[in-house]
């Protein structure tokens, strides 16, 4: 398993690209969405294949290839596992779970997890994680544990990557003249605050903070501009090389195969061969071409995009925080007061995520036991669209009636 270095974990980044590699045959480019039926069929094969589903672009795509696939095979149906939160509605996807599972007429397998504190970076589910596995990159990689736990011994599909391929960082300037005015005018008004002086990586000793804020803008402006070559870049980031060894090595650790579609060799020669000389291109448009009428379109159906800082910024986290005396800080990586003075405002900086779990992980005693395998609760049926699991990670953890 790779592991982050500690200067990722300090600095909150994860740079670097691996060289490209020569092939040495061509490549035979087939249909994307082919491509992807493909490369749902070992997952299916292995049941329970259960499918990581938070109702967005990416997760709908895999779930109703994946249901496609198993219906026309004569395979069991693939298994839907979603998590939905308490007190973190902008991470409330829940409408559109809804709409694509009735879409797709798979209720009866659905499977719905719930978390209030469980998946606070330090909360419980995030605890078992550390202890075993240490900080692992991204550092949010623990939702994914009790998933694994019910897959044992059968497979998982996941929208991996779908964020790297079908659109990058890069984002297509607005054609609204009027947007682009606007624009202009809040640019002007910000101008003379721009001028101020400003450090980023605040926790950081000030010449390291110069040194990742130079690397992170150089690896920026590297990305490629047009969509086939920024896949091939994408794909060669350790961000997401470490995030495929990490996921792979817990998924090992408890017998199941994990396979990303949306990474699939074949399928991303596809995708580069039907759109890779384009600039701009929007993720729903280009996955609606993709399919066709082929799935429901509420599967390629625009939706806003859901953001989880509240899930994973919970009690947990906010108390040890405040508490941090300054334990377990490497000073040559972490300026420890500036630290403290960061953390002593709510809610803290994504980028010192993986410093709350090293730091955390460093002052916990580890327990003497844990399971590693989860062992939920049927209640009874509460009526044809999913099932609900109680899970109790901890003394939060909700009952579900």
């Amino acid at each position: 398993m790779l592991r982050p270095t500690p200067f990722d974990i300090a600095s909150g980044t994860m740079l670097g690209v691996d060289p490209p590699t020569l092939r040495a045959v061509p490549p035979v480019v087939p249909d994307p969405l082919a491509a992807l039926e493909r490369a749902v069929l070992p997952a299916l094969r292995r049941p329970p294949c259960v499918v990581s589903f938070s109702g967005g672009l990416d997760s709908s795509l895999v779930l109703a290839v994946a249901v496609r696939v198993a219906r026309r095979e004569g395979l069991p149906a693939p298994v839907p596992i979603t998590w939905r939160f308490t007190d973190a509605p902008r991470a409330d996807e829940s409408a559109w779970q809804d709409r694509v599972v009735t879409a797709l007429g798979v209720g009866e397998t659905w499977e719905i997890l719930r978390a209030g504190d469980d998946l606070d970076l330090v909360g419980p589910v995030a605890g078992r994680f550390l202890h075993r596995y240490g900080v692992r990159h991204p550092v949010n990689l623990h939702l994914h544990l009790p998933v694994m736990e019910l897959a044992g011994g059968g497979s998982l599909l996941t929208g991996l990557g779908g964020d790297q391929v079908l659109s990058g960082w890069r984002r297509p300037p607005s054609r609204s003249t009027r947007v682009r005015l606007a624009r202009a005018r809040a640019l002007a008004r910000e101008l003379p605050r721009r001028h101020r002086p400003r450090r980023l990586f605040p926790w950081l000793p000030a010449e390291l903070a110069r040194q990742v804020r130079r690397a992170l803008r150089a690896e920026q402006r590297a990305e490629p501009r047009l969509l086939g070559p920024r896949i091939a870049w994408h794909v060669r980031r350790r961000d997401l090389v470490v995030t495929r060894s990490a996921f792979t090595a817990v998924a090992e650790d408890h017998d199941v195969i994990p396979v990303h579609p949306l990474l699939d060799p074949a399928f991303l020669d596809g995708l580069t061969a039907l759109a890779g000389q384009r600039r701009r291109t929007s993720r729903g448009g280009l996955l609606a071409e993709i399919v066709g009428d082929a799935l429901p379109a509420e599967v390629t159906a625009p939706r806003g995009k859901a953001h989880f800082r509240d899930v994973f910024l919970r009690t947990p986290t906010r108390e040890f925080v405040r508490s941090w005396d300054g334990t377990g800080a490497d000073p040559d990586l972490v300026d420890v007061d500036a630290l403290r003075d960061t953390w002593s405002r709510w809610p803290i900086p994504s980028g010192t995520a993986a410093l709350v779990q090293q730091l955390w992980l460093a002052t916990a005693p580890s327990p003497l036991r844990f399971s590693s395998q989860l062992t939920p609760t049927r209640p009874a049926p509460r009526g044809p669209a999913a099932h609900d699991r109680a899970h109790r990670y901890g003394s939060d953890a909700e009952a579900i009636s």
